[in-house]
């Protein structure tokens, strides 16, 4: 199969994700969405970063979200402190929802539709700190590009918070006979070709439209984050599961696997 450009990846991708936003409204987590963020402290950060980002300091600061999807992360930016928020996603479908969560909640959150490789120049340099999430890394082509253009949104002096997926995971099949057997390099470098719907949750394989997932070593984004003028501050590695619930039974072994890690990096002067 002909690999496609970073371009057609991209756009691949996006309506992946539009086509596959309507089953993330069919499920109890979408539910309890509606039922808890008009709280003013509403919060669906897991311990792991929200105590990252008290250490960062939200309070008072100005925060962007790339790749945002609903929003729900980006509305719990608010119960930390945070003085304006920005979401961005290239999912018209998504940003929706986000939009109907916003509507509930009694914060105001600006979402903004728009692929990160072509960002509005309203937000350049404009912020205090930039969070990037689970799930987010696979779906960039090029980390490297990816990891500049994060960059470009921060002021000097400004924070990347990642919280993501530890590239080791991608080498296991979890709907294997055999999960714990290594089913493919860690040093791949074509995409996995998705064909099914993007779900999280007890929905199990559904037909969807052809979408692309890269794997990018954590040396990669190291580098990447080095390359974009971005100064390492910390770096941890974790043995839980911050990602799909089918990734749990990766969890409690005797041979633990990293399973997810955190970086912080500043952006140093230009």
């Amino acid at each position: 199969m002909d690999m496609p450009s970073a371009q057609q990846a991209i756009a691949s991708n996006k309506d992946a994700w539009d086509q596959s936003a309507n089953l993330h409204k069919t499920t109890d987590t979408w539910t309890a969405l509606l039922n808890s963020v008009g709280d003013a402290d509403f919060s669906c950060l897991d311990p792991t970063l929200t105590g990252l980002l008290q250490d960062v300091g939200v309070a008072g600061k100005d925060v962007v979200q790339l790749c945002c999807n609903n929003g729900r992360e980006s509305l719990s930016l608010f119960g930390l402190g945070a003085r304006s928020v920005v979401g961005v996603d290239q999912s018209q479908a998504f940003l929706q929802q986000a939009r109907e969560l916003a509507a509930v909640s009694p914060h105001e959150p600006e979402f903004i539709e728009s692929d990160i490789h072509h960002l509005p120049h309203s937000l350049l340099g404009r912020f205090d700190i930039a969070l990037v999430t689970i799930g987010v890394l696979g779906w960039m082509p090029d980390v490297g590009s990816f990891m500049r253009h994060v960059a470009s949104t921060l002021k000097p002096g400004g924070t990347l918070v990642m919280y993501e997926t530890h590239p080791f995971l991608e080498v296991f099949d979890p709907r294997a006979q055999n999960p714990f057997l290594p089913a493919s390099s860690y040093f791949q470098r074509e995409p996995f070709v998705l064909q099914e719907s993007i779900v999280y949750e007890g929905q199990g394989e559904l037909a969807g439209p052809t979408s692309y997932w890269y794997v990018h070593t954590l040396g990669d984004v190291v580098s990447a984050a080095i390359s974009a003028h971005l100064q390492i501050s910390h770096l941890q590695e974790y043995p839980h599961s911050n990602r799909e619930e089918l990734y749990d039974q990766y969890e409690h072994q005797p041979a633990q696997l990293p399973m997810c890690f955190t970086l912080t990096a500043t952006k140093r002067p230009a």
